[in-house]
Parts: C-alpha cells; structure tokens; sequence
C-alpha cells in the first residue's frame, strides 16, 4: 500500500507532464530541474512554489535566447529599417504564460505556479497596456522593433482597501528578482543635466553639466510561433564614481556616497498619475533620461550597421529610412530636440537638414483630450534643468510660427493658440504642440488586445488573423454553436464567482448577470453614474422584494490617483454603498456590490472573460479611446456605454442596435456648455435620482459620519464637468433594455456573437500592420527566422533571399 503524500508535498510538486509541444519533453523537466539546483540552490525538501516558478521561468526562457541571439543575427545580416517604440509606461503584467504560449509551449502548467509572477506594473493604465500589446504584435509581424523605457524600482502601487477607503503601498515587484531581464552594463550611456550653454565658433556647447548613467536591462518579447524574440530595453539610473567628488574631497566622503541617491532617484519611481500632468522636476529628469539613452543607442546601432561597417565616414542623409521613432504620448517629447541637438551640436549637420532628417523620423500618439493631462513644462524649469534644449524648442516654435504668419498673416489669436510657448499663466512649453511640430505622423489611440473567447468553429488561423471573426456571423443562428458560447462564458463566470467568494467573503450567484466597470478612478470614467444606478436597483428591491427582478452582481475596481481626493471619495462611497445592499437580507442574491481592490493585468485577466456587461460609460467627447472596452467586445461581453472614444468604433463596426448606448452625444454636450449645466433641475425632476442623492446626503451609507460624503454631494451640484445627473435618466432606461435581454439567454448570445464578430478590426496585429506601412514605412512579414538549432549560414540564405523579394 502506498504511502500518502502529506499536504504539504502535493504543495511542492509541480506538474511538467502538462507541457506538450516540445521536442524533448525529457529535456524540459531536466532544465526544470537544473535550474531548480543550480540556479536558485534548492532541492524539493526545501523549494517553495516561488522556486518552482523560477525555475519554470529560467527553463522557458532558455528556449527564447537562441530565438533572441537568432533574431538580432537577422536584422544585422537583413539591415532592415527598426521602429523604436518610446514610452514612458510599459504595462506588462505577468511574462511566463504569455511567453508559453507564443513559443508553443503548452500551457497546462499548475495555476499556483503562474500566481507566482509579480505582475511588471510600470504603467498606470491603458497607455502603458497598450505599448505592452503593441510590442507583442510587433514582434509577432516579423518587425524589427524595439521597446525603450524605464526600468522602475517601484511600479504603480499596490492597493489596499481598509474601511473602505484606499491605501497605497509600494509595489516592490523585484524583491524577489526578475528572471525575464539580462543587465547590459557594457551598454551604459552617460545622461547630463543642468549646465549652461557656451558659444564657440563650432557652435554652440552645452557644459558643466551634471551626469547620472543610464544602465540597460533586456528584456526578450517573443512573436507567436515566429522565432522572432524583440527587445524592450528599459534603463535604471545609476550615478558615476565621481559623483559629488568635491565632496569626498573635502572628506565627507559618506556624504558623496549617500548623495549618489539623488541620480538614481530618477528610476526609483513610476508616477502614479494618470490623466493629471503633474510638473516636478523629477518627472522632467525622468522624461529626458530615457530619451537621452535611447536617442545615444539608436545612433549607435546606426552607425554600427553592416550597411556602414566599411565605411569610415557616416552619412546620416539615411537615418529617417532606417529609424522609424514613435513617441507613446508627450512623455518622450524631449526626444524631438534632443535629437535635433545630437544632429547640429554633435554630427554639425545645418539646422535645416536637421530638421528634415528630425521630422521624417518622428511620429507621435496622442492619449488624451483632457486639458489638465496635457503636459506643459515651465520655461524656467527647462531652463535650469536643460538649457540648450530651451534654446532648440525657441528655434523650432520661432520657425515654426514664421511659417504661420506667411500662411495667416496678421493672425494673432491663431499665432497665439498654436505656438509652443504659452504665456498665460507664466511661460509653458505645450509638449503636444512640439510633438506634433515635430512629427510627420500623428495619431489618436484604441487599446486592441486581448485573450478571446476560445471556439473551433472557425479553425485556429483567427489567432493570426483577427478579421477572420467575421466568420462566426454564419453562426449567430446555431443553436449549438449559440449553446457552446453560453457554456464558455458560463465556466468563466463560476470561476471567478469562486475567486470572488475566496477573496471577499461574499456569496455570488454565478447565474447574475455580471455588470463590471473596470478602469482608473476618475470623475470623467463616472463611476459615480454606476453608483448611483446601483443605489437605484437597491431601492426598487426594498420597495417591492416580490417584484420580478434580474440579479446582477456589479463588480467596479481601479485606483486612484494617490492626490486625487475627489476619486478616492469615489471609491469610498462605492464600497460604503457595497457594505449596505450586501449585507440586506431583503436584497438577498438579486444584488451584490464587490470593489475589486488592486485592480492590474493579471485580474483583468480573470474578470475580463467573465463579464455579461462592460460599463464604458464616460461623457461623451472626454474618453481618447478606452482600453477595456474592446478587450470585453472579443471577450464575450456586451457593452453600455455613451458615444465617447472606441465605443464610437464599436459601434461603426457591430451595429449600434448591438450594444446599449445612451446619453448625450458630443455635440449635446457642447450644446449644454454653451446654455449652461444646472444639475438642480435633474435633482428636482427625477425621483429616483432625488431619492439616491438624498441617501447619500442623509448619511444612509455612512451612518457614523453623516456628512462623509458632502464634498462629492457639492461637487455633483456645482463643479461636476462631466455632468452625472443629465445622463442619469437615459441610463437608468438603458439598463432596464439590458435586463430584459438577460432574461432572453439566446437574443443575448446572438448578440454577443455578433460583437465577436465584429471585434476583428481591434486587433493589435491589425493596428500595428496599419502603424508600419502608413507611419514608419516597413513591412510586416510571415517569414520565419531559422531556429537555433540550425546552422549560422540559414540565416544569412534567408537574409538573402528577403532581399530578392
């Protein structure tokens, strides 16, 4: 009889047996072993399962560096044109079971060993998600494309709810070290600040500057079974030996070294901020360090190509046809003059050229339309900080505006809107005017990846080729195929209903329908609009518990800005809300409320495919895009929401009768400011609206503190900007059409059938091959680089035979 394996052993052991796909299975669970013993020094009476996801970690990415060293061997030996994605955010999540997946591996591996993985949260959101998916689809085109960044000591915080109000901690994701990253220190590159500028009769130079050292971490982003492994080269400030030496030589030599904190500051930290410019000078120090490093590796590559290897002189006439520089926002904007001052300052090519060369490299994506997220530094602070470059934005805003004036002469107003330099208010630099001065392309954003709802219905090339969807249309009337749809979506949501019922103590009825509002707290992304339909639900319940009635289970989750006093009232009140309805016995199963708390990567990926409605519901004209949105549409999720950034889209592409729209239209919108918003009308003419704020007012929700809540009461009567209670009707209609399609389970899936089908044009993939050929002027392609196990020279037939083409 055999001996029973205690608890604790089934903990440790870790099941290899699952990872299909591979030659030498063997092989596998030896390097799983090897890495266990050799690597982190542990044997299975002592390993964790951290250890054991490190050491599944090491193993898959032993299989990614022969791909990695391959695929550089390639664009060495091919020469093609590189894109440089710049981004301040990099939202990356968890690696390991995306990089399974991309190399073929199968990923059937034990969930706790995947929960492991901290999530690489150097991002606050949808601009750092989509550079993430961005650089996945580049990869997985063939292009030879590279990600630059920051690599952040702390990413985006970690958050704690307590009482129901919001706490932030550190996010100390590398305390246990990143097994995905290789430090380049033989790639350090020198970043000055401050200084002055000194005119010489070779122009001019910039000087006394101050130096913090920029050291580069890899990072391999693998393409879907393509061989092709990118780069995402994250820097980490470091300050040189010499720092504060004047210091040591007076002999304070514990405070020089001390002192080296201030470089390396700049990387400490990911600004936690999204949709708020923030100016400090570390922002400014961190902007600049990334560009200044990536700027000195692209010209580096450059000049090192084998294109030039012969040559002793180099010729930069090239330079737009073989770099091809986005810049993810304004964040990087100082890459324009920084640029410009590599060219005349350091190669001496006339400003002219410069320019040219400057403007046919660059192309710049735009995030928001909020004015208080556009990004405008002081004058005096680029001043102190980066002297030469003040003086570079000078000459291009000034040639810039000559060129207006020719072209509306004696227009002052559109002189005065469309310069760089703004003088209301003390002068500004508006990087988004300096980005789009200086960029040939520029572009709006739509976040366009996700993990869709898995069928054989249409075979397996959709995960390729996303328009390929089109073909569940054909289906939306079979009944088995509608019954496999239901099922899927089914199982997702008992799982989640299970996670939710461990995390949160809360009994969920996995038959609700699953309402889900995920995104950054923010007033413009009018959580309170879903709060205060929630409240409304609730009341209808106390008032008739006998009347029909759709359960649902409302799930909202995000973080606030940490001085964002409004959005975390926000959360408070929806939690205060939470802890009323789900403890009423009246209300029992028809209504629960859950704030998911740590909203990230690795939960959107647990909530997403189990949600019925996605609430998109900001006011019409404020959303650039949404990031979510489209990730619920390929997932199965049918969603609410006004006519605001990719809704708009969505809409264009599924039918508009496909998905629940209300509320004012853009142009009602500036209709209202134009005539004036007066939230006291709405108050006094809807009850049910009158009834919700009344409640919160009275101190329903927060009995112990009664006038909890009277900032946002004031804010919602006063200086509400996004206008709640104008919507507030239209939306509350809009949900009674979603609750009685509920109660339709077939017209319901037909119709998320319908979105799935639609979803195709979301695709990354499809984004970036569109980015490539009308921006950066490459072209994707499906040809494989050889393997690793074969020989150097199929590299070089291959690169021969890509010229041919």
């Amino acid at each position: 009889m055999a001996t029973p394996v205690s608890d604790q052993e089934k903990r440790k052991q870790i099941s290899i047996r699952g990872i299909v796909g591979v030659e030498n299975v063997a092989e596998l669970k030896k390097g799983f072993n090897r890495h266990l013993h050799f690597t982190l020094v542990k044997d299975r009476n002592v390993a964790t399962q951290r250890d054991y996801y490190f050491a599944l970690a090491h193993t898959v990415r032993d299989h990614l560096v022969g791909r990695w060293i391959r695929t550089q061997q390639f664009y060495y030996e091919t020469d093609p044109k590189r894109v440089y994605y710049l981004s301040l955010e990099f939202y990356m999540g968890r690696t390991l079971q995306n990089t399974m997946i991309n190399l073929g591996l199968q990923n059937a591996c034990d969930e706790a060993i995947y929960q492991m993985e901290e999530d690489a949260g150097l991002g606050n959101g949808g601009l750092g998600r989509l550079a993430a998916c961005f650089l996945d689809s580049m990869a997985t085109l063939g292009l030879a494309a590279y990600g630059y960044g920051i690599r952040y000591e702390y990413g985006i915080f970690n958050q704690k709810i307590k009482e129901g109000w919001q706490v932030e901690e550190a996010d100390d994701w590398l305390r246990y070290g990143n097994p995905w990253e290789k430090a380049r220190p033989e790639f350090m590159l020198p970043v000055h600040f401050y200084g002055r500028v000194e005119e010489t009769k070779d122009g001019s130079k910039w000087v006394d500057t101050q130096v913090v050292l920029a050291m580069p971490y890899d990072t391999p982003i693998p393409g879907y079974m393509n061989n092709t492994v990118n780069t995402m080269r994250l820097w980490s400030a470091r300050a040189p030996n010499d720092f504060n030496l004047q210091d040591f030589n007076v002999g304070d030599y514990i405070q020089a070294v001390l002192d080296r904190n201030l470089a390396e500051n700049i990387s400490r930290v990911l600004y936690p901020n999204d949709n708020f410019f923030e100016g400090k000078e570390l922002r400014l120090k961190q902007e600049y360090f990334v560009v200044a490093a990536t700027l000195q590796d692209i010209i580096r590559r450059f000049k090192n190509s084998k294109r030039d290897s012969a040559s002793t002189t180099i010729s930069f006439e090239t330079f737009p046809d073989k770099v091809a520089i986005q810049l993810n926002d304004t964040h990087p904007a100082m890459a324009i003059p920084e640029l410009m001052r590599i060219f005349v300052d350091i190669e001496k090519l006339d400003w002219d050229t410069a320019w040219d060369l400057t403007k046919r490299t660059f192309a710049y994506t735009n995030h928001t339309v909020l004015p208080e997220a556009l990004e405008r530094w002081p004058v005096q602070l680029m001043e102190t900080l980066l002297p030469r470059h003040l003086q570079i934005i000078y000459q291009i805003n000034q040639n810039h505006l000559d060129r207006i004036a020719a072209l509306f002469p004696k227009d002052m107003d559109r002189l005065r809107r469309m310069s760089l330099i703004e003088e209301d208010g003390g002068k500004r630099i508006n990087m988004a005017h300096l980005c789009i001065v200086g960029s040939h392309a520029v572009n709006g954003v739509a976040e366009i990846h996700s993990n869709i709802i898995k069928t054989d219905a249409i075979g397996e090339e959709y995960v390729k080729e996303l328009s390929q969807l089109q073909k569940l249309n054909d289906l939306v009337d079979d009944d088995t195929f509608i019954r496999d749809i239901s099922k899927v979506k089914q199982e997702n949501k008992l799982k989640f209903a299970q996670y939710l019922e461990k995390e949160y103590k809360v009994k969920i009825n996995p038959s609700s329908m699953f309402d889900v509002h995920v995104k950054r707290i923010h007033e413009y992304k009018r959580q309170l609009l879903n709060c205060l339909h929630i409240i409304t639900l609730y009341n209808r319940i106390k008032k008739d518990p006998t009347a029909p009635f759709v359960p649902r289970t409302v799930i909202i989750g995000g973080k606030a800005a940490p001085g964002y006093h409004m959005a975390k009232m926000i959360i408070k009140l929806i939690t205060s809300v939470a802890e009323v309805v789900n403890k009423d016995p009246v209300v029992g199963s028809n209504l629960k409320v859950i704030f998911l708390e740590n909203y990230r990567v690795s939960l959107a990926e647990k909530v997403i495919p189990a949600t019925d409605l996605s609430e998109q519901i900001s006011t019409a004209g404020t959303e650039a895009s949404g990031t979510g949105n489209m990730k619920f549409m390929l997932n199965g999720a049918l969603t609410i929401g006004t006519m605001d950034g990719a809704n708009v889209e969505m809409a264009e592409e599924a039918g508009e009768d496909n998905l629940f729209i209300f509320g004012m239209r853009v142009e009602d919108v500036a209709e209202m400011d134009k005539k004036g918003y007066d939230a006291m009308k709405y108050y006094k003419e809807l009850p049910e609206l009158k009834q919700a704020i009344d409640q919160i007012k009275s101190g329903f929700f927060s009995p112990k503190q009664p006038e909890l809540f009277k900032d946002l009461i004031n804010m919602l009567f006063n200086h509400d900007r996004f206008k709640v209670f104008a919507d507030f009707e239209d939306y509350v209609q809009c949900q009674e059409r979603v609750s009685k399609l509920y109660e339709n389970p077939k017209e319901w899936t037909k119709m998320v059938i319908k979105n799935i089908a639609a979803s195709g044009k979301f695709s990354s993939d499809r984004t970036i091959t569109d980015y490539a050929t009308e921006i950066w002027g490459v072209e994707p392609t499906d040809l494989k680089i050889p393997p690793p196990n074969e020989p150097r020279e199929a590299i070089e037939e291959t690169a021969r035979a890509l010229k041919k083409m």
